[in-house]
């Protein structure tokens, strides 16, 4: 009797961005060292790192708010930032900008606009963006009236108006208190789950250990750590200090 293969065959990861030899100097000082990382698709990919150790200054990079000297760039498929590839990337910066004679919901409004979504459905991603920030309480108020938690908040509403395929986040859970940081890690969950790839720098291990699927570790500007946490042999704390404790400047051995 012919014997059946039921194996079936691993679908194959698809990188929905690729950073090759990325060098950076700011103010004479060169802060990104040849920095290469990749991310998959449907992901939650986090970046970290010391203060000061690249980690903004990278995405920053791949974002196009910052030139580097020498690198090679794969994001959606294409080796530019062309203006249809940023109609399918969110972005919310540590230190959001935030007009604060606007309410959250003009707020909302304005940033919908740079994408031409039509006014009936930007009304009705609006209102389903407040409800999952938890900010109908405050969707009239003006931003000047908001904590930093709900500014943190309003800010990750807006980076994903778009229904980005690929959203960087920088910091997302800071100034957020408890309840603020579960909402914001479910939401990101929830993205996950509609297919969205996420990209988030933090210093917050735990979040990392808790909802993503790789990180890497950045040290003076050099990757030296990155794979999946699902192989952490013990938890991420340790891990992330050993890793930093064997990394001197300019020196280490780097992944």
């Amino acid at each position: 009797m012919k014997k059946i293969n039921t194996t079936t065959e691993e679908v194959p990861s698809i990188s929905i961005l690729s950073l090759n030899n990325v060098y950076k100097t700011l103010s004479g000082k060169e802060i990104l060292h040849g920095v290469s990382l990749e991310v998959l698709t449907g992901e939650i990919f986090g970046f970290l790192g010391p203060n000061g150790a690249g980690k903004t200054t990278t995405m920053k990079c791949i974002l196009g708010l910052l030139e580097p000297e020498a690198w090679e760039l794969q994001i959606l498929g294409s080796p530019e930032l062309t203006r249809e590839i940023r109609h399918h990337i969110g972005f919310m910066p540590e230190n959001t900008y935030l007009y604060k004679y606007l309410t959250g919901r003009e707020f909302l409004r304005f940033n919908g606009k740079f994408f031409d979504i039509p006014k009936e459905e930007l009304e009705d991603r609006i209102d389903t963006l407040i409800q999952k920030v938890g900010l109908e309480h405050a969707q009239d108020k003006l931003l000047a009236q908001y904590s930093k938690g709900m500014l943190q908040r309003i800010g990750l509403a807006q980076a994903i108006i778009n229904r980005p395929k690929i959203v960087f986040l920088d910091e997302p859970m800071s100034g957020l208190d408890p309840v603020g940081r579960k909402m914001v890690k479910d939401l990101m969950l929830e993205l996950k789950a509609e297919g969205t790839t996420i990209f988030f720098n933090t210093h917050i291990l735990s979040d990392v250990e808790s909802i993503c699927d790789h990180f890497a570790i950045i040290h003076f500007g050099k990757i030296v750590a990155n794979q999946k946490v699902s192989d952490l042999t013990g938890t991420l704390e340790d891990y992330f200090m050993e890793v930093i404790s064997k990394t001197k400047e300019g020196i280490g051995d780097v992944i």
